[in-house]
């Protein structure tokens, strides 16, 4: 038995934390054991460190140690980072307490180690929900307010332009009373969405009308258009009005990061339930697949967990809101919506819905 100056023993210890990990440092500064939990916590088997120097130890968990010796103290409640897997961060939070007699000139360490990432990352994430629930409400009330007063603004600008003909002016504010009234009414889509109409539509119809919307603008940049249309069976329940609103800003996204001569590519596949990702034969539901892929410069690795967040945006002129919509709209429509980029290679959104059946 190895007991604390605080009277627990390691027996008691183990069986009080099964979740944690526990290290026991003896007196000559050498690791005396480390329990699995412990292993997978600091990233460290206990072959390479048990009967060796605690200098083998990560430097902040050392640091604590060592603290802990020199002035003959617990340690409590203490949160370190440590590095975790794919370059992410573990935070830990640490107890350290002697061994042996007080009088001891050499006293052992046993180090408790709790890894709390899952905690943090958890509140990290409430706080954020909260933050831009704050954020939402109030920008739904201003926007609301700003609806109203903007009617009577474009109103008096429309007669004062009428009776002074300035043709240069008149465009420049009339498109930036354009770009007012879209920021707004993106902001109340947002705040107050309108419930989606189902109804029994084709994909594909919706899809070429989306397409037609923006030809102009390929045109203008040359930009080369393949439609890679797969979907035998392309009926399903929705909304096309807000289908077509999702398709269009996505593929505004894609002309907006390719240069002249780019190329894009809209396919579609249909999945049959039986094939359905993740699943095994037989189960889930069948799915319609929308991948739109442009040749465009990508989006930075650090950006690509945030691009579907309210008011995130990469553009200068951007509102942030629109992927914030295309995501609402796609999860109204019991689907989902990612995306994969690679820099100066490109971007591809992937949506997956639910399919009609075949009686559509």
């Amino acid at each position: 038995m190895v007991e604390t100056q605080d009277g627990l023993d390691l027996v008691n210890i183990f069986d009080s934390c099964l979740l944690c990990g526990v290290l026991v440092v003896d007196g000559r500064k050498k690791v005396k054991s480390l329990s699995p939990r412990a292993e997978k916590i600091i990233r460290l088997k206990a072959a390479r460190v048990v009967n060796r120097s605690i200098d083998l130890l990560p430097a902040p968990l050392l640091a604590l140690i060592q603290k802990t010796i020199s002035t003959r103290k617990p340690v409590l409640g203490r949160k370190i980072s440590l590095p975790a897997e794919r370059g992410q961060r573990a935070t830990l939070l640490v107890n350290t307490s002697l061994t042996g007699t007080r009088s001891a000139k050499k006293p052992g360490v046993i180090a408790v180690l709790n890894d709390i990432s899952a905690t943090a990352s958890w509140e990290s994430n409430m706080r954020r929900v909260d933050r831009l629930h704050s954020v939402g409400t109030l920008a739904a009330g201003m926007a609301h307010e700003l609806k109203n007063a903007i009617v009577a603004v474009k109103t008096f600008v429309d007669l004062l332009l009428e009776k002074n003909q300035q043709a240069e002016l008149a465009e420049i504010v009339r498109t930036e009373m354009r770009k007012i009234d879209s920021i707004i009414s993106q902001m109340l889509k947002l705040s107050a969405p309108a419930k989606p109409e189902f109804s029994a539509i084709q994909l594909h119809f919706v899809l070429n009308k989306s397409l037609l919307l923006i030809q102009h603008l390929m045109e203008e940049k040359k930009i080369k258009l393949t439609r890679s249309f797969a979907a035998m069976h392309d009926r399903m329940e929705g909304d096309p009005n807000q289908l077509e609103q999702v398709f269009i800003n996505l593929l505004f996204n894609a002309i907006d990061a390719m240069g002249h001569d780019g190329r894009l590519n809209v396919s579609t596949e249909f999945i049959p339930a039986s094939a359905k990702p993740g699943s095994k034969p037989g189960k889930g539901s069948p799915q319609l697949r929308i991948s739109i892929q442009d040749t465009g410069m990508g989006i930075p690795p650090e950006n690509l967990s945030r691009m579907f967040e309210p008011f995130f945006t990469t553009k200068s002129e951007g509102t942030g809101l629109g992927l914030a919509i295309v995501r609402r709209v796609i999860q109204e429509h019991a689907g989902t919506v990612t995306v994969e980029s690679e820099l100066n290679k490109g971007t591809t959104f992937n949506i997956l819905l639910p399919a009609g059946s075949l009686s559509l």
